[in-house]
């Protein structure tokens, strides 16, 4: 039994990166691109609603998300918190929770989702622990969501929880990153991502 029935979810995928070849959202996990499973996998919480923000690549992009609504994000070069400012604004005024995820996770597992769901209970934000940070999946309270509507720059969410104290749920694997095509390399060797 979820802690949190009734929640929105969005998926921040608006990030670009000149150092890969390709757009990141589309290197694939068992044929599946990340884009695909980071929604596939909000969607499957049952939220009241989602939404996918894109930015960088946005037309090559959007053809993988039909069906869901998509909030374009023009200044994604500020970094995550341009499109989470967006979300907020677009979701301002709703009384759900909001479920945050970003497309660019292999190690992301339906499992540690629902494991945020379970631990929710409104009195503080439940957050994904890796390493030494604290950021998405994240479930951020209806208070938390106005405040992210102010943030600046790529510390987005660990500027939501400045003296604040969300409750954590630790999946160290979260913190693999995809922004090198070294990094690229190391996940497929690591059987993370498909060759």
């Amino acid at each position: 039994m979820r802690g949190c029935e009734a929640h929105d979810a969005v998926v921040l995928a608006a990030q670009g990166n000149a150092r890969l070849a390709t757009p990141k959202q589309l290197l694939t996990v068992a044929g599946e691109t990340l884009l695909q499973r980071a929604v596939r996998m909000a969607k499957a919480t049952g939220p009241t609603h989602l939404m996918v923000v894109l930015g960088a690549h946005a037309e090559q992009l959007a053809s993988l998300v039909t069906g869901t609504a998509i909030l374009f994000d023009p200044t994604w070069e500020e970094g995550v918190a341009s499109s989470l400012r967006r979300a907020a604004a677009a979701l301002a005024g709703r009384p759900y929770p909001l479920l945050v995820t970003v497309a660019d996770q292999p190690c992301l597992t339906q499992e540690h989702l629902d494991k945020l769901l379970v631990a929710y209970d409104g009195s503080c934000d439940v957050v994904s622990a890796y390493g030494d940070a604290l950021g998405p999946p994240a479930l951020l309270r209806p208070q938390t969501l106005a405040q992210a509507r102010t943030l600046q720059g790529d510390a987005a969410f660990r500027r939501l929880w400045t003296g604040g104290h969300p409750a954590a749920i630790r999946r160290d694997a979260l913190a693999r990153r995809l922004d090198t095509p070294e990094d690229v390399v190391d996940a497929i060797r690591a059987g993370l991502i498909d060759d």
